[in-house]
């Protein structure tokens, strides 16, 4: 039984901004419990102003969502997002 009183607290929001374009994009990545207590990684991206697109992946653990949260935030790097 997961613990309930702590809840998870991992959240990192990426931007890439095209000034030639005079467009920037988004990618946010969060780890959070739903009301049943399953791990679940949220991913959003799009550019910066609209909804987006969003996806979602379960995990068994945290350990495993933390390292898909670093994996992608580290693709998301190699292709120009940085943190503010």
């Amino acid at each position: 039984m997961p613990d309930v009183r702590s809840p998870i607290r991992h959240h990192l929001v990426l931007y890439r901004r095209d000034m030639e374009q005079g467009r920037a994009r988004f990618f946010s990545l969060m780890i959070e419990r739903d009301l049943f207590g399953t791990i679940r990684l949220v991913r959003n991206w799009g550019f910066v102003g609209s909804k987006g697109q969003e996806n979602v992946e379960i995990f068994p653990d945290e350990a495993e969502a933390a390292q898909a949260l670093d994996a992608w935030a580290a693709a998301q790097r190699q292709k120009g997002y940085t943190d503010l």
